[in-house]
């Protein structure tokens, strides 16, 4: 069982990083007290391949005295968890730049009366031992975007980059409206239609009569090799932008033949790209007949 805890400084990416991290198959929680850690992994022990990976934040909201977050560590490692420390940080100028952009007040400067400067500052000190124990320390000053902190974690952590990247292949009909939550749609309305030949009508695109009458003609394996192309192209890229889910919408008439059998195939293409992958059928069954 696998634990990265993270810390730092508030204001250098750690709910950001949680949210990422979440994304690429771990479960998180938020501001966790360190006296709790140990007794949730107990709990993650007991409760199967749900919690093989688990990523918690436990910073200076917890307190000043970090002698229970060092014993947490110490006992979690005892149980036999694969416990990391994670310290992110950042210079005390572009702390404050985000503070002034997120308009929210530092932890520190209500407690000790403090400006934002010397909040961060007093921050840096009092973490400085959690720093020192840190098994992995992310400087994110000059990151310009999230998606840099993103691509960071995935590699740090040895997760391909395609891991925070689940596509969605949607088939539906025209005549009942496009989806609304696709990214990229896709009209395969050129194909032959099936629903034309009385033995194929009352059949899906799932059904091997309708893909054997796709395949026999030569636009259907050429439309394939050049979509496939476009995955291969396109599916990095959004990985790398920090795109987490994409919904591929492939469009028929009806919904029931055609589509179908195209969002099937181009499922199995993304899933032989490494990605993870839902297929659905949105109309392949309100128009049978």
């Amino acid at each position: 069982m696998r634990f990265i805890i993270i810390s730092g400084l508030s204001g250098a990416g750690k709910s950001q990083a949680a949210k990422f991290l979440e994304d690429a198959g771990y479960y998180t929680v938020d501001n966790m007290p360190a006296v709790l850690m140990p007794r949730f992994a107990e709990v993650c022990r007991s409760g199967g391949s749900r919690y093989e990976k688990v990523a918690l934040v436990s910073d200076i909201r917890g307190g000043v005295d970090f002698s229970d977050f060092f014993a947490a560590l110490d006992e979690m490692k005892a149980m036999g968890c694969d416990v990391k420390l994670l310290f992110l940080e950042a210079s005390t100028e572009a702390v404050i730049k985000r503070y002034k952009e997120t308009r929210r007040t530092h932890p520190l400067c209500t407690a000790y009366d403090l400006s934002l400067e010397e909040a961060v500052e007093k921050e840096r000190g009092l973490l400085a031992q959690v720093r020192e124990r840190a098994d992995y320390i992310i400087d994110s000053t000059t990151f310009t975007s999230t998606n840099k902190l993103r691509n960071t974690l995935l590699e740090m952590f040895g997760t391909p980059k395609n891991a925070g990247l689940e596509v969605s292949v949607l088939s539906f009909g025209y005549k009942y409206g496009i989806p609304l939550e696709a990214d990229l749609l896709m009209d395969v309305r050129f194909l032959p239609n099936p629903f034309y030949l009385p033995e194929l009508r009352k059949l899906t695109g799932l059904d091997k009569p309708v893909t054997d009458f796709l395949w026999k003609y030569p636009e259907t394996g050429q439309f394939l090799a050049l979509f496939r192309k476009n995955l291969e192209f396109l599916l990095p890229l959004y990985a790398t932008e920090g795109k987490s889910v994409l919904i591929i919408g492939v469009g028929c008439t009806g919904g029931q033949h055609r589509s179908v059998a195209m969002c099937h195939a181009i499922a199995e293409q993304v899933a032989e790209l490494g990605y993870a992958v839902r297929e659905h059928h949105r109309d392949m069954t309100r128009d049978r007949k």
